[in-house]
């Protein structure tokens, strides 16, 4: 009775919680199995290098981001010869996987399951300053404040670079956010673990979603070495007073009917207007099978007319970082806001 893991149930995966706890549950179950008098294999994969399975939907960028953390893929051979191992081991879990020493000495930190196979670089939590690596605190003492927000900025540049498989830190805008640099969740830790290691500093994971943009990133990181904070404004008391007119100060009005201003729309009260209009012909609706004359029948309108936003279509949504498929479900008001 052998049940195929992934090695994401033994270490986890940052951006993978669901896919980790789903795996736990097969290595919980052969174990549950074994202490039951009854047969059971839990087998927790590494990747294996071949282009199907779940291991063809992985992108050269997941492929180098494995490398980077020890993770070299399975041939099918070794697979198969590491199956037959796992066999004879006569445990209920195991992990079948490759690790490459030293690429993961060379992360500067090494996970605690692999400290028994990884020698050479042992740093506790202890042992990591909260107050930033002392040489590179040493070296920004000695600088400006304009060659130290530089310095901070290409360390932040260089490590962004080594994430996204760039071949140079300069292909990294510093002042474009992470999300349309490329990052996600798992992307997004990944840089947390490598800025930990280069500042000593202990970085929150939400880091590139705090800091969105590396400059801004870096003047934080910067703050953190040296110890300065930003100083907090406390806003004035406000005293309440019964007797202030309420003022309208500003009034957005993006309504059917071409009302895009507060003076369309009391004109259009003041004259009795109808926002009402056909389909919109630019959204890419089949006006031919949406329409049925049968109120009864599903997925189709009875109508052939209402109150739409027609500009709504105009929206960009790449621009916003949005997906096309999230802009469809957007409220049509929202689109004409941004």
């Amino acid at each position: 009775f052998v049940v195929f893991s992934s090695v994401a149930g033994t270490f986890g995966g940052a951006g993978q919680g669901n896919y980790a706890a789903a795996n736990a549950f097969l290595d919980a179950l052969a174990e549950v199995r074994r202490a039951e008098g009854l047969a059971g294999l839990s087998l927790g994969w590494g990747a294996w290098a071949q282009d199907a399975g779940m291991t063809g939907t992985l992108s050269q960028a997941d492929m180098r981001r494995m490398a980077r953390a020890g993770m070299v893929p399975l041939s099918p051979e070794q697979g198969l010869a590491l199956f037959e191992a796992a066999v004879a081991v006569g445990r209920a879990a195991v992990v079948a996987a490759r690790f490459d020493v030293s690429a993961v000495r060379a992360q500067g930190w090494v996970p605690h399951l692999l400290r028994g196979l990884v020698r050479g670089v042992r740093r506790s939590a202890a042992s990591v300053p909260v107050a930033g690596d002392g040489a590179l605190v040493r070296r920004l003492a000695g600088l400006g404040q304009a060659d130290r927000v530089r310095l901070v900025v290409e360390l932040v540049r260089g490590e962004v670079a080594t994430v996204l498989g760039h071949a140079s830190p300069q292909l990294v805008e510093v002042r474009r956010e992470f999300r349309e640099l490329g990052f996600d969740s798992l992307t997004a830790v990944e840089l947390r673990n490598r800025l930990n290691v280069a500042t000593g500093l202990r970085l929150p994971a939400t880091l590139v979603f705090d800091y969105p943009t590396p400059v801004v990133l870096a003047e934080f990181l910067l703050g953190e070495l040296l110890g300065e904070k930003a100083d907090v404004i406390i806003p004035t008391s406000v005293v309440p007073a019964a007797d202030d007119p309420i003022v309208i100060v500003g009034m957005a009005c993006r309504y059917p009917g071409g009302v895009a201003s507060a003076e369309d729309l009391w004109r259009l009260v003041a004259e009795g207007g109808d926002g009402i209009s056909e389909f919109p012909t630019r959204r890419g609706w089949d006006l031919g099978a949406l329409y049925n004359p049968d109120a009864e029948h599903r997925g189709t309108s009875y109508v052939c007319e209402g109150g739409f936003l027609h500009e709504a279509g105009e929206f960009d949504p790449g621009f916003f970082g949005i997906s096309p498929r999230e802009a469809l479900a957007m409220d049509p008001q929202q689109r004409l806001l941004l």
